[in-house]
């Protein structure tokens, strides 16, 4: 079958914990964690200074100060509490009473579920990489819910089912929608385990494995893959795509991950215990904003009602995903918008449980993450804008702040993907965020009863 997913994987898998490591190899380790916290720390003060000489003195801006301090303080908690990731992941192994089967015999039976529509290009090679994966072929399933699709779609999952035997094709005559699509998957699947797999995403053959085995702890209800853009050299705008892909899996879902506490299981590829969504999937179908059905999100949502419901979720970076991104800088702002609009409406419905379920998680990450997310458009503009505008001030030094801050992430980005090329594209993305990205956020409020899905 041709697809765009013809070229050959190279799996940057990192090493097992070695239980023989040596006394030199824990200190390199220590002594490389201590150089991060260390720089960024010192760093930190040069951060405040740039940002601080963009206002006109503290007198006449001092919120302005006070979120240089804040959001500066932030970035560096995330990044510090992604250096416990692992430390965390190796806890949770060493604590469980399970501990003596994680690389023994487990291998519970998994179904795939992809909700579709007009995927005719793509779709082939989705479903064939699940097939290939590195595990029993008996044990796994697929069930692809045609949602209403007006190409070729349906022709091609009709071939795909003469092929292969445990594929079972729902096929709607008109579009539910996404959440629909995934709910059926779900309802359907014989699995104990549910893989959901955007349209235009696999997870890496050689890396099933490491999306179920977490699950023998009783405990997780959700694993989420890392992914990367599978479009990632295309042009500058995939690059930059790719770069962020990285530091957002690897730092900030490592962040929350520490905590066992993933809020977002991505899209791309994710995994959950299925007895652990069933009981909440009614009211995640049901979900209403502003009096209107919420129709973005899934993944976010679903995260949140897992949640919600006393279970933990978290992120392997040994399972890889591949997936495409966005190619043109209209489709990038299409994306950028749902993403924005799914935020707000799930970061509204989220506070309203999080601070009982999870209080130290809510109070020192989950409620400044939102401060930030809130704040940081209405000081782009004002850099941008206003400051330019009103005091002929220009952004340099703010700009210079910002690009400091992603030095710092880029050395550890450097720290945990040595071999992932993308890392300087990061300062473009950070750049782009800054002038243009950010600003979506206001689009996205402005138009946050437009329930469209919107399109790449």
């Amino acid at each position: 079958m041709n697809g765009i997913y013809q070229k050959t994987e190279q799996a940057i898998l990192a090493p097992p914990i070695a239980t023989w490591k040596t006394k030199s190899a824990r200190i390199q380790n220590t002594v490389s964690s201590l150089t991060i916290v260390l720089a960024g720390l010192a760093a930190f003060f040069l951060v405040l200074l740039l940002k601080s000489r963009t206002t006109v003195s503290f007198q006449i801006e001092p919120l302005f100060f006070v979120y240089s301090i804040f959001v500066t303080t932030f970035a560096m908690s995330r990044l510090l509490s992604a250096l416990f990731y692992r430390r965390s992941m190796k806890a949770m192994i060493s604590d469980s009473a399970h501990a003596d089967i994680v690389d023994g015999f487990f291998e519970p039976d998994v179904t795939f579920v992809i909700p579709c529509k007009n995927e005719e290009r793509n779709i082939a090679a989705t479903v064939q990489k699940c097939f290939e994966a590195d595990y029993p072929k008996e044990k796994l399933e697929v069930i692809v819910v045609n949602d209403g699709s007006t190409d070729g779609t349906l022709a091609v999952l009709q071939e795909l089912e003469r092929i292969y035997p445990n594929l079972t094709v729902v096929h709607w005559e008109k579009n539910r929608g996404k959440r629909q699509g995934m709910a059926e998957g779900f309802r359907r699947a014989r699995g104990e385990i549910v893989v959901q797999l955007d349209s235009d995403s696999y997870v890496v053959p050689s890396t099933f494995r490491e999306l179920i085995r977490p699950f023998v702890y009783p405990e997780i209800a959700g694993v989420c893959a890392h992914a990367d853009p599978a479009n990632a050299d295309e042009n500058v705008i995939t690059r930059m795509q790719a770069a962020y892909y990285f530091a957002s899996f690897r730092i900030l879902k490592a962040a929350e991950s520490t905590y066992f506490t993933v809020f977002c299981l991505s899209g791309c590829a994710s995994a959950y215990r299925k007895s652990a969504v069933l009981p909440v999937i009614d009211n995640w179908l049901n979900e209403k904003f502003l009096g209107l059905p919420a129709t973005w999100g899934d993944d976010r949502a679903l995260s949140s009602w897992v949640i919600k419901d006393g279970h933990k979720t978290i992120y392997n970076e040994k399972a890889l995903c591949r997936t495409i991104c966005p190619n043109t800088v209209r489709s990038l702002f299409k994306q950028q918008l749902r993403w924005k609009k799914s935020w707000i409406v799930n970061a509204c419905l989220t506070s309203r449980f999080i601070w009982k379920v999870q209080p130290f998680v809510s109070f020192f990450y989950y409620f400044p993450l939102i401060i930030v997310s809130l704040l940081t458009p209405i000081m782009a503009f004002r850099s941008i804008v206003w400051a330019p505008a009103v005091h002929r001030i220009f952004p340099w030094y703010q700009l210079a702040g910002v690009l400091l801050i992603t030095a710092i992430i880029v050395a550890y980005y450097r720290f945990v993907g040595r071999k992932n090329p993308y890392w300087p594209y990061l300062f473009l993305w950070s750049t782009l965020n800054m002038v243009a990205l950010a600003l979506v956020m206001f689009w996205a409020v402005v138009k946050i009863q437009d329930r469209g899905w919107g399109t790449r």
